[in-house]
């Protein structure tokens, strides 16, 4: 990502309806469908800032892997202790079959052999362990934004089940999310390309309207896993070993 993404990250990750809500929803799916054991060993993979560790580690002891220097600097003081640095899809130095949860959460559209990524973060987990990840859906959706974090790709459903079943694993969980503020993504969306003024929109709106957005994305932890969302700004999957 550029290095405006990182800083805009570290100043809004707090605040921003998109990071908020978004540990809302994982957090819930986490404890109703992804079980993890009590106190258990946790890693987020592409970590960023830190800014989703707090909530993890309600569910057991979190480590963290960061490949921008910056960020990963903000992640340590926020861990409290170092984060680590391997990348995909060697992650070099990590064990094989030594967490329960891996977290990859908006990160494996950043790495351009996702099937590898993906392969590889399965031998690093534990007899029934699992990996929760997030992705962009919608390629329809590629705009500014796609460009300036530089993704490689924006998924559709089958493209990630595809993806996930050739790594050998099985989606336990396979949802769109950020669904009710959909409708309001594509339009902008839309709008963006046919007047050509496409923008990276991740800046935070005004206070009534972060909070309403926080609100109404919040919601949808009351919604991922149990109705069927058949779209949405978002993928997410729970996965298993297919072994």
């Amino acid at each position: 990502m550029e290095r405006i993404i990182y800083e805009r990250m570290a100043a809004l990750d707090q605040t921003h309806w998109w990071y908020v809500a978004r540990r809302k929803v994982l957090s819930d799916v986490i404890r109703r469908i992804v079980k993890p054991p009590e106190n258990a060993s946790i890693l987020e993979i592409g970590c960023g800032t830190g800014h989703n560790f707090e909530m993890l580690g309600a569910f057991g002891k979190v480590d963290g892997l960061e490949m921008d220097d910056a960020a990963r600097q903000v992640a340590s003081e926020r861990l409290g202790r170092p984060v680590g640095s391997a990348t995909l899809p060697g992650l070099d130095g990590i064990a094989d079959g030594s967490y329960d949860l891996i977290a990859l959460l908006d990160v494996l559209e950043h790495v351009e052999g996702d099937r590898a990524a993906l392969a590889s973060i399965r031998t690093k987990l534990k007899p029934g362990g699992r990996i929760l990840l997030t992705v962009p859906a919608n390629r329809w959706m590629w705009s500014a934004h796609d460009r300036v974090h530089h993704h490689f790709r924006r998924y559709n459903g089958a493209d990630l089940r595809q993806v996930i079943e050739a790594a050998g694993l099985k989606p336990y969980l396979l949802s769109h999310f950020n669904t009710i503020l959909f409708p309001l993504a594509a339009a902008f969306r839309v709008l963006g390309k046919l007047t050509g003024r496409e923008e990276a929109d991740d800046e935070q709106p005004a206070a009534p309207l972060n909070a309403a957005f926080t609100s109404l994305f919040g919601a949808e932890r009351h919604l991922v896993g149990r109705v069927p969302l058949p779209f949405g700004v978002s993928l997410m999957a729970v996965l298993s070993s297919g072994s």
